[in-house]
């Protein structure tokens, strides 16, 4: 790093985050200059010349975070960029991946990973090593039902933005129904391979032998029923994407030719003796432990190796709750006859939806929706819509609760610190306001600044 302090402009619209960052990083030893519009930051850049630009996404000034970093990297190239957003999609994640931010972060943020984000960029500043921009900004399209903001899926969706152009093997790993398929099409959506075909297959469907030839293909006369040649998925693939889900399911013969296809990108139809190429990317997934797997001897140790090298796991639906109501949205909107609009959820309902352990996952999510709207009949979700699996699972029945915070009308069975009872007052406050940060400060009779402070206090997201 330069021998004088760093200079970071941070551009965001809300100058309660502008000054509670300010005073972070001053904090820090770093020089900060605050703007609250995209214009007023790229008005500065000339004369300030910062080291590191901290800039939410979205602004309500005509130049938001994005616009403001394709300016930067194509001014000031050497410029590292950090978004920060709210409201992350993944199309935002591969628009400032490909188009150059040095990262991408989700509020609300620990301020010490902050603080790390903005050294890691300044290290690599100094080392000459941002990424370049790509010659040409590539539109990209929603993938239906890739959908959440919660910081576990911001860093999928970044993962994504990076491997998508890549040759190498993704292996998607995750509990059943998380949405494996659905990354995977993304990634095959936002690359250069997207005007080839997409394959999925499920290897646990179909019979060993009849997989072998679906993927492989056969020739004529190779097996009773073989009545002519067929093509396999690898060769009518092309240059696109081919899934294999369920890859734990594959017997180990099936795992033998697997291999030599990753190894020599080439297969040989059944029965057949002439290698075929093979130029499309291989995608696999499993919901099962690979690792367990091969140490059982049901798994060749070699091919996880070949299919591993990148890896994107999927977390459960009951980890990433925050996302719920997002996903209730998008299914209730999916779902929703076409000439009417979608229901309104009751809050009660919602919160029974938040507070299931969701064994499921998205899967039964959607099915718990479907079921809902065509049983519905007032016009919106009410707790009588949901199935008694959700009704009775009371265990985890209110956010409060599973983060620890005191239900209405529970006594406090022990003598609790004061700094125990103001951060169940925050929780109880952030709960009855939805999260509504300024009538949240309003009923405590603070600022803002001092609820920001008061949470990263008591480690509360906001």
């Amino acid at each position: 790093m330069s021998p004088e302090r760093p200079r970071i402009l941070v551009v965001d619209d809300d100058p309660v985050a502008c000054e509670l960052l300010r005073e972070v990083f001053e904090r820090e030893g770093f020089v900060v200059k605050c703007e609250l519009s995209g214009e007023a930051a790229l008005a500065v850049m000339g004369e300030f010349r910062p080291e590191v630009v901290v800039s939410d996404i979205r602004m309500k000034s005509r130049e938001d975070g994005l616009n403001l970093l394709d300016h930067v990297r194509r001014e000031y190239p050497e410029t590292p960029v950090i978004l920060m957003t709210a409201f992350g999609s993944i199309e935002t994640a591969v628009r400032a991946v490909k188009e150059g931010a040095f990262d991408y972060v989700s509020k609300p943020f620990k301020m010490d990973v902050i603080v790390a984000t903005v050294r890691r960029a300044l290290s690599a500043r100094d080392r000459a090593q941002t990424e370049t921009p790509p010659s040409e900004a590539e539109e990209v399209g929603s993938v239906a039902g890739l959908v959440g903001r919660n910081p576990q899926m911001l860093e999928i969706y970044k993962t994504i933005a990076r491997v998508s152009d890549a040759r190498a093997a993704v292996l998607i790993t995750g509990e059943s129904g998380t949405g494996k398929e659905l990354i995977a099409r993304a990634i095959h959506a936002h690359g250069r391979r997207h005007g080839e075909p997409f394959v999925a297959v499920n290897c646990g469907a179909l019979t060993e032998t009849l997989l072998e030839s679906e993927l492989f293909g056969h020739v004529k006369g190779s097996f009773t029923g073989a009545i002519a040649n067929k093509r396999g998925i690898f060769e009518q693939a092309g240059g696109g994407t081919i899934f294999l889900d369920e890859i734990g399911e594959t017997s180990p013969a099936l795992q033998v030719r697997l291999l030599r296809v990753l190894q020599e990108r080439e297969v040989v139809p059944v029965g057949g003796s002439a290698p075929v190429d093979v130029r499309a990317r291989v995608i696999a997934a499993s919901n099962a432990d690979l690792e367990s797997l091969c140490s059982r001897g049901e798994f060749r140790r070699d091919l996880l190796y070949r299919l591993n090298v990148i890896n994107i796991h999927l977390p459960p639906l009951r980890e990433r709750r925050d996302d719920i109501p997002l996903l209730v949205a998008h299914l209730l909107r999916k779902h929703a006859p076409e000439d009417l609009p979608p229901p309104a959820v009751e809050e009660e309902a919602l919160a029974r939806l938040v507070g299931h352990s969701w064994p499921g996952n998205i899967r039964e999510l959607e099915n718990v929706i479907e079921r809902a709207i065509t049983l519905n009949h007032a016009g919106r979700i009410t707790p009588a819509d949901l199935p008694p699996s959700v009704m009775n699972d009371g265990p985890e029945r209110s956010p409060a609760a599973r983060a620890g915070g005191a239900s209405p009308g529970c006594l406090f069975e022990d003598i609790l610190t004061l700094d125990e009872v103001e951060r169940r007052h925050l929780l109880r406050v952030l709960e009855v306001t939805g999260g509504n940060k300024k009538r949240a400060a309003e009923m405590m009779g603070i600022n803002r600044r001092t609820l920001y402070r008061m949470a990263e206090r008591f480690g509360i997201e906001l």
